[in-house]
């Protein structure tokens, strides 16, 4: 056998990653909780309940057990309606918690990273009308600045916000997501102010904290035409791309938003980036559909002898994940995988996926793309939003009714990586000896 190692760059960031709604349990002044409580919207009825009990401070176990894994950092998010339960009040103790909890990173020598909007907002600002209001912007950019001041003692790394592009897609052009609209124009109203909170966020981190590091965390989904020969295929692919892929962090370098046929001058998002997290997954193959009216005519599918995770959720694509990362390149800043991950509960795919899709990252590395982390998602079994409890994304197991932790065997491979700094031959050939000879050739 090939003993051999693929290292990556020294001060490489290896984490997990987790959002508050999903981990924290009992948020229930926010959007979400209240999405719970309508029949038919959660997958089995499922609520977050309890979650993982974060906020009931089981988070510590939890670090302890990332720390343990050889994990040198994490990323968590702020849950607003915590920090500020009404229009005019601070919760100073929510702050404290979250204060505690980057210090308990700090003192496990993991870097925070954290995420200031993860697809949760406060019951009050949806009275408001939410990310359809404009007003919207000055109360993001409020929070954000009583958040910072009260973090940056411990954090200096921070995202505006998580998947930008699917919390748009999903809460107000698909209806899965609060508040459950289904209009491509108030889909647009809302990119634009996500856009101008995000510009007027990344401004005040810097007049708070001139040395941060801030950006933004899309998911960038691998898109081909399903027949390369088609032309409406071809036109069907371009038109997901450009939604999907291109507007929203290609605002972010020209100050010009080009989505769906229409064009906003966005001045002051021009250049508002110090890095981008890239949010990688899976590829889709795209044709178009006449049937698919709701869906911009776009008719979505897998490989059909592709891997599928649980319920077919996924598709292994990990050539995706390198294409992914050539296309965050023409950002020139810094990348930051902030979630890769893939659900399944019998942890019969995950090590195959993690260590094909790190493998890629490596060779990204090593053809001079500037990546400087990678976060897996997840931590732990937690709230898949709409899907419920029936997805299981963690490296460890939870038992919902007891809180009890069950550590996954990909969880040891992780932390081989981790511990490594790389992924040696040996680590290959115990834990996935079938790919052995794809990731080191016996030449």
């Amino acid at each position: 056998m090939v003993q051999a190692i693929f290292i990556f760059p020294g001060n490489f960031l290896w984490g997990a990653a987790t959002a508050a709604h999903q981990v924290e349990g009992n948020n229930t002044n926010n959007t979400w909780w209240a999405w719970e409580q309508e029949p038919g919207r959660i997958l089995n009825g499922d609520k977050s309940g309890l979650a993982c009990d974060w906020w009931g401070g089981r988070w510590r176990e939890d670090f302890d057990r990332a720390a343990e894994g050889a994990q040198n950092s994490h990323r968590f998010s702020i849950e607003w309606s915590r920090v500020q339960p009404t229009p005019d009040r601070w919760d100073e103790d929510a702050l404290e918690h979250y204060r505690e909890m980057a210090r308990g990173l700090i003192d496990r020598h993991m870097t925070p990273l954290v995420t200031l909007h993860h697809f949760s907002d406060p019951i009050w600002l949806a009275e408001m009308g939410s990310w359809e209001n404009d007003t919207v912007v000055a109360y993001f950019e409020a929070f954000v600045r009583k958040t910072v001041e009260a973090l940056k003692e411990y954090v200096t790394m921070w995202v505006t916000v998580n998947e930008p592009n699917i919390f748009a897609a999903l809460a107000y052009q698909q209806g899965l997501f609060p508040p459950g609209k289904k209009d491509l124009s108030s889909a647009k109203t809302v990119i634009v102010n996500l856009l101008r909170a995000h510009s007027a966020a990344y401004q005040a981190i810097h007049q708070i904290q001139p040395h941060a590091q801030v950006g933004i965390a899309p998911q960038y989904l691998s898109i081909h035409p399903k027949k390369s020969w088609s032309p409406l295929d071809l036109w069907s692919a371009g038109l997901m791309n450009n939604v999907m892929n291109e507007a929203i962090p290609r605002t972010l370098r020209t100050g010009m938003l080009t989505i769906a046929g229409s064009r906003k001058h966005l001045p002051e998002a021009k250049n508002t980036l110090d890095f981008i997290g890239l949010q990688y997954y899976t590829r889709e193959y795209i044709s178009f559909d006449l049937r698919k009216f709701s869906d911009l005519f776009i008719q979505r599918s897998y490989r059909s002898d592709a891997e599928k995770s649980d319920g077919n959720w996924l598709a292994n694509e990990p050539m995706g994940m390198f294409e992914a990362l050539r296309w965050a390149q023409q950002f020139n800043v810094p990348i930051i995988i902030t979630e890769n991950g893939v659900n399944d509960r019998d942890d019969r795919l995950r090590p195959r996926y993690m260590l094909q899709h790190i493998h890629q990252v490596w060779r990204a590395v090593n053809s001079s793309i500037p990546i400087k982390g990678y976060f897996h998602w997840s931590l732990v079994d937690n709230f898949e939003w709409e899907r419920g409890w029936t997805q299981r994304f963690g490296l460890w197991e939870l038992d919902v009714e007891t809180q009890a932790r069950r550590k996954r065997p990909s969880a040891d491979l992780y932390a081989e990586i981790c511990h490594q700094n790389g992924i040696a031959s040996e680590t290959v050939a115990r834990h996935t000896p079938q790919i052995l000879n794809t990731l080191f050739p016996d030449t």
